[in-house]
């Protein structure tokens, strides 16, 4: 019988609070640059349309939420002076959603406070180390998107 105590901690639950790791340094940062409001997955569309490189409806599911939980994030989120939604003059029927100068700052504040962290983590392990780390994360995504496609 194995010892519970002497066993490695599970990869869950390394990401998970490796997650909230990332996660509260932009809360602190954002909340010391004014930016307390953003709901918690906010931060997440928020970023994700900084990079601008996927669509909106791209970006919502992958949070895994419903359609009017999504709507309730980016209501808020306009409300908030973050987005800007717009009708598409291209095509009326859809709406476009863009950052703001407030929602381009709350980006900033956050991509400089996951950089702080990248940072610190760089000089504790290495470059390389950091690198094995990505392609290892990289494999367990590409592990769930074969599982996802699997279960469609």
């Amino acid at each position: 019988m194995t010892d519970q105590a002497s066993l490695p901690i599970p990869l869950p639950a390394l990401l998970r609070h490796a997650r909230h790791t990332y996660g509260a340094a932009m809360r602190a940062a954002l909340v010391a640059s004014g930016h307390d409001d953003i709901p918690g997955n906010g931060l997440y569309v928020i970023g994700a349309l900084a990079l601008g490189e996927a669509p909106l409806a791209q970006i919502i599911r992958e949070l895994r939420v419903s359609k009017q939980a999504a709507g309730q994030l980016v209501d808020a989120l306009v409300l908030r002076g973050y987005l800007d939604r717009q009708v598409d003059p291209a095509d009326r029927r859809r709406l476009t959603v863009t950052l703001t100068e407030r929602g381009r700052a709350a980006a900033d504040t956050q991509i400089a406070a996951r950089m702080a962290i990248d940072a610190e983590l760089a000089a504790r392990m290495g470059a390389e180390k950091i690198r094995h780390a990505r392609d290892v994360l990289t494999a367990l995504i590409d592990i769930g998107h074969g599982a996802e496609g699997d279960s469609e």
